[in-house]
């Protein structure tokens, strides 16, 4: 089905769906500042202010607990590129009342190397009952979902979903608050403003993966939508997770910047 065709069944559809609710990379160089200073890279909201930006790394509700090293400022950086086609995406959604909202963009290769710094500390679970409450820390590389290298790190990968306007009060996270998995049922999760794609943001397990057999319905209509936008605009997904999208024609495919966000 076109994503039009799946625009027109969602309009009214989305609005009553809201729930109140790494790429392992070849081996690149490594760049600490932009290209031609901060030129090549920009903050999403300077191209559209219409696309929301939850940076999940800035702040404490992320698998880690805490803020990631590299994460300066709440924004989501991407190469121009990147952002110019993210705003043709963002043009369909508007008319049906429907927006991006994107969770991490550009990611420093210090955050990077933070998470793995992480993974290899088994002693610390603090956010597995939310985001990997079904996997054993020790294995978070085996399974691919830590890794030293991330395309995020190339300016033209990023993490997002769709949130039906007027965006709904999404519940806020303050450190210490009960967790729950994020495989649950929209309204037993962590209650986001997006749509119900399934799982939450960030989630450890199959139920993320994007063709997942067991997601149907709507959660299954979201992820389609999402995934056939993106790629008519030239990116595409991962497949161990319906969030993650990369545009095919990056312009530094084997560059891994660690300039902080700012």
């Amino acid at each position: 089905m076109s994503s039009r065709s799946l625009l027109r069944r969602l309009g009214t559809l989305a609005l009553a769906c809201v729930m109140t609710v790494t790429i392992a990379a070849c081996e690149g160089s490594r760049s600490e500042a932009p290209p031609a200073g901060e030129e090549a890279f920009v903050s999403v909201t300077e191209v559209d202010p219409t696309i929301l930006v939850d940076a999940r790394y800035f702040g404490q509700h992320n698998f880690l607990g805490t803020r990631v090293a590299g994460y300066e400022a709440p924004k989501c950086l991407l190469t121009k590129q990147a952002a110019s086609a993210l705003a043709q995406v963002q043009l369909e959604l508007r008319p049906m009342n429907l927006t991006l909202k994107t969770y991490d963009c550009y990611r420093p290769q210090r955050a990077v190397d933070h998470f793995v710094a992480w993974a290899r500390d088994l002693a610390d679970v603090k956010m597995k009952a939310e985001f990997y409450p079904a996997v054993d820390k020790a294995n978070l590389f085996r399974d691919g979902y830590i890794a030293e290298k991330s395309g995020h790190s190339r300016g033209s990968t990023l993490d997002l979903a769709i949130v039906a306007l007027p965006a709904p009060e999404a519940e806020q996270y303050h450190e210490g608050d009960p967790l729950r998995e994020c495989f649950r049922p929209a309204d037993q999760r962590f209650r986001d403003d997006m749509l119900d794609f399934g799982t939450g943001y960030d989630c450890f397990d199959p139920a993320a993966h994007t063709a997942n057999p067991a997601v149907g319905g709507t959660q299954r209509a979201v992820r389609t939508l999402l995934t056939n936008l993106m790629d008519e605009h030239g990116f595409k997904n991962l497949a161990e997770e319906w969030w993650h999208f990369t545009l095919r024609d990056e312009p530094f495919p084997q560059t891994y910047f660690d300039f902080p966000v700012r």
